[in-house]
């Protein structure tokens, strides 16, 4: 249950999340470093870039399907800076790799005066039970992920029948052109494959998929509707 704005928002923390090796474990460390810096580095590329923040997240955040009161889970938020643009009755769930970013959100949190479930879990693993939320989107990670394909099962597996999940990530000509530029953290982005939409990652079944770049061609934005059919429920203690 998310807990009043005003309060010291609780942090849910699961084991494999600490513990993640590989490209998950290379890039918690990471933003763990970088999460103190990060929200002013991006409003100032986004506003120079697309002239402000609330522009540049609108491109993909219009994608969502957000019904009155409805329960939705961001999977990756970092520092929760797509949550203002978010309907204020929603039920609102947060999940990172990164403690560093969670921290930072939760800070936010209280700034904004809303309310949140925060948990540093992997989205390879989700703590939830299936057809939990109305509403699952990803913005920025999957690229990275050790398994970006168990990912995306797991953000379906926790959609209730029928919902819109959208998946956004940065193109390679972001990756390369930018983010292999940037001081202390580029070496990071190098030695990996090319990045290419995701597509491939979506399992048979899946409804209305579509891919297109957004951001002058610095994002793309992938989304698909999980079929009309139902399963089961609850948050996996």
């Amino acid at each position: 249950m998310s807990l009043l704005a005003n309060d010291l928002t609780e942090i849910r923390r699961f084991p494999e999340a600490s513990g993640a090796v590989g490209d998950n474990g290379k890039y918690r460390g990471m933003y763990d470093r970088i999460a103190p810096f990060y929200n002013l580095s991006n409003k100032v590329y986004f506003r120079l870039k697309f002239g402000g923040e609330e522009a540049y997240r609108r491109q993909f955040l219009d994608e969502l399907e957000i019904p009155p009161g409805g329960r939705v889970l961001e999977v990756s938020c970092g520092t929760g800076d797509n949550f203002p643009y978010l309907p204020a009755d929603i039920e609102l769930h947060g999940l990172d790799l990164s403690l560093g970013m969670l921290n930072v959100c939760r800070k936010h949190l209280r700034k904004w005066k809303r309310s949140a479930s925060l948990y540093q879990a992997t989205a390879e693993r989700l703590p939830f039970g299936d057809d939990f939320f109305d509403t699952v989107y990803h913005v920025g990670g999957i690229n990275f992920f050790n398994d970006g394909a168990q990912a995306v099962r797991e953000m379906i597996r926790v959609a209730k029948p029928g919902t819109k999940i959208v998946i956004v990530d940065e193109t390679e000509r972001l990756a390369s052109g930018t983010y292999e530029k940037i001081p202390f953290v580029g070496r990071r982005f190098k030695q990996r494959a090319e990045i290419v939409v995701p597509v491939r990652l979506i399992p048979d079944g899946m409804l209305e998929v579509e891919a297109r770049e957004i951001c002058r061609g610095l994002m793309y934005c992938l989304t698909f509707r999980v079929p009309p059919e139902s399963s089961g429920s609850e948050v996996r203690a």
